[in-house]
């Protein structure tokens, strides 16, 4: 059998992200000029390894210090606090440090209101932490950034306009001239393969398909990381399986690093290179699982040896997150 290996991820490990985003609309045409300039894109979008923190002042300055070049993605002691509405403070996530290496997809998986969507909005710069930090190429993240695409749970088309009116969207708001817009556009609906679909509107596509839309949308300013937040938990068991795997074809094709939350054990051993599992609230990171699956994948991969390892030990996790697992023979 294959084997399943489980590691506690070690303190001073961490991620990073970027995004075209609805809160980020504002900023958009100056995140799209330091773009087109080179400024804060990882030098050919590509890192060579990834290296552990070294503690410095402060969590941002950690970061910069450590070179964290070496991974597209660190997370450094995140914790993150809400105030409900009595007044009470909600502990959302505590301690959270783990780093994405380059092209790497990586799974979060945990029990419902561990922080998973707020993990994402942090790494994002959708949120921003009480403590810790979160960088992306070696830069601090402070605040909604080009760099990072973002898919949600619904698609959140603008239903009045075509397929290809919501994918150039982010563009148009960075000020992208028409042929440049339309030649892009183009380019993103091949890579989705709705191509035919371009005068459509959201209304005549299936689930599926609006999906794919909503990532070639975030896909539109090129982004180094793909953040998704469970899109495919609306769709039937069929669908779903299909269009994970369009997602596989479409990170084969570029050079995006992808963080995926999802419910789903199988979806996360299908599609991740690594699945990272919370605990129940506060949320930290107990188990950090490598997917011993050759790629390209297929959906029957997941009940292989090697696929059935890693996700019973991901199950073995969420059922006792203090147990330690050992690796699976």
């Amino acid at each position: 059998m294959g084997t399943a290996r489980t590691a506690r991820v070690a303190p001073g490990q961490r991620a990073i992200t970027a995004s075209w985003h609805r809160d980020q609309l504002p900023q958009a045409p100056e995140c799209r000029r330091r773009l087109r300039s080179g400024v804060e894109r990882p030098p050919g979008g590509h890192v060579t390894a990834v290296h552990p923190i070294q503690h410095a002042t402060d969590p941002a300055s950690r970061l910069v210090a450590a070179g964290d070049r070496a991974a597209p993605i660190r997370v450094d002691g995140l914790g993150k606090t809400f105030r409900a509405t009595d007044g009470s403070r909600l502990r959302a996530l505590d301690d959270v440090s783990f780093a994405v290496r380059p092209r790497e997809i990586v799974a979060v998986v945990g029990p419902n209101g561990c922080g998973k969507s707020t993990l994402l909005r942090l790494i994002g710069g959708l949120l921003a932490p009480d403590e810790g930090a979160v960088a992306l190429g070696g830069r601090p993240v402070s605040g909604p950034d080009p760099r990072v695409g973002f898919v949600f749970q619904e698609p959140r088309l603008l239903p009045w306009a075509s397929v290809a009116a919501n994918v150039a969207f982010p563009l148009r708001v960075a000020g992208d001239r028409h042929p440049e817009r339309d030649r892009r556009v183009a380019e993103l609906l091949d890579l989705v393969d709705l191509g035919t679909f371009a005068q459509a509107r959201p209304h005549q596509l299936s689930g599926g398909m609006r999906q794919r839309v909503a990532i070639a949308r975030a896909l539109a300013l090129e982004p180094a990381v793909l953040l998704l937040d469970e899109p495919f938990s609306s769709l039937d068991a069929i669908t779903r399986e299909r269009v994970g795997g369009e997602l596989l074809r479409i990170w084969e094709r570029t050079a995006t690093t992808i963080v995926l939350v999802t419910h789903s054990i199988p979806e996360a051993v299908f599609l991740a290179d690594r699945v990272l599992v919370m605990s129940p609230r506060p949320g930290r990171i107990v188990a950090d699982i490598a997917v011993a699956l050759p790629r390209p994948r297929a959906p029957e991969q997941v009940d292989s040896p090697a696929g059935s390892a890693a996700a019973l030990e991901v199950r073995r996790w969420l059922v006792d997150p203090g147990e330690t697992a050992e690796t699976t023979p």
